[in-house]
């Protein structure tokens, strides 16, 4: 008599194309509901956090990054397929390529991270100049176009609204109205610029992405949206993303 157990250890109620662990920064409670509407049938998100602590500085990222090989741990015991560090700023700030290597050395599967899913997409979308804007302490903001252009893209614009110089003010991101990420890319776009690019997983701009899109007449990447459509290519899918957008069309 067969085992029927040797198909059921390879069922999966929801997750049945892929599974992904996520782990993002503790205050964040905005990546895992867009990341919920990117995702296409067949592909679940499963959250685990690293603390965050303080105001934004190196060490605080630092700590960050550190607090990431527990949550791969706990991410081990789901059977996910793969683990991104859902952070941008936490990903271009510090040792990404050795992040990447320690998660998979603790979790066993393939990771990444929203940084590396940022570059794939500028690059799969043939950007050369590239106007951003963010949420970020000044320093932060700098430090992201210095990576861009260190990875070989020249950044027309860089407009960052500082924020986060309080514990408070960083958590106050997850409430930035999308109606401000709208007019906050639109104020940075610039003509020359290939794409316009709203850095950070926790500032809710999925939602207006469309609309910048049609008024700026260019493509537009958010960090969540780069976040799910890099860890769908990695992961071999080409299941459709149910979201209308330029970068959606290349999955």
């Amino acid at each position: 008599m067969s085992d029927p157990l040797k198909a059921l250890g390879r069922y999966r109620p929801y997750g049945w194309l892929a599974t992904v662990g996520v782990i993002l920064p503790s205050a964040n409670t905005v990546m895992e509901p867009e990341l919920a509407r990117l995702a296409p049938s067949g592909v679940t998100f499963h959250g685990a956090r690293t603390p965050v602590r303080g105001v934004p500085s190196q060490d605080s990222l630092n700590a960050m990054a550190a607090g990431t090989e527990t949550a791969a741990e706990d991410l081990a015991s789901a059977e996910v397929d793969l683990v991104l560090y859902g952070c941008t700023s936490g990903s271009f700030m510090t040792d990404g390529e050795r992040l990447v290597e320690r998660l998979h050395q603790i979790a066993g599967v393939p990771a990444t991270t929203t940084a590396a899913c940022v570059l794939a997409a500028l690059r799969a979308l043939g950007a050369q100049k590239v106007a951003l804007a963010t949420p970020y302490r000044q320093f932060i903001t700098d430090g992201e176009v210095a990576w861009l252009e260190a990875e070989g893209f020249a950044v027309t614009s860089a407009l960052g609204l500082d924020m986060g110089e309080t514990e408070r003010e960083r958590r106050a991101i997850n409430r930035i109205p999308p109606e401000v990420c709208y007019r906050l890319g639109r104020e940075a776009d610039r003509p020359d610029a290939d794409v316009l690019f709203v850095s950070c997983t926790a500032m809710a701009s999925l939602g207006v992405m469309q609309a910048l899109e049609r008024d700026c007449g260019k493509p537009v990447i958010t960090s969540n949206l780069a976040s799910a459509w890099g860890v769908m290519r990695q992961l071999g899918l080409r299941e459709p993303m149910p979201w209308d957008c330029r970068l959606a069309e290349l999955a």
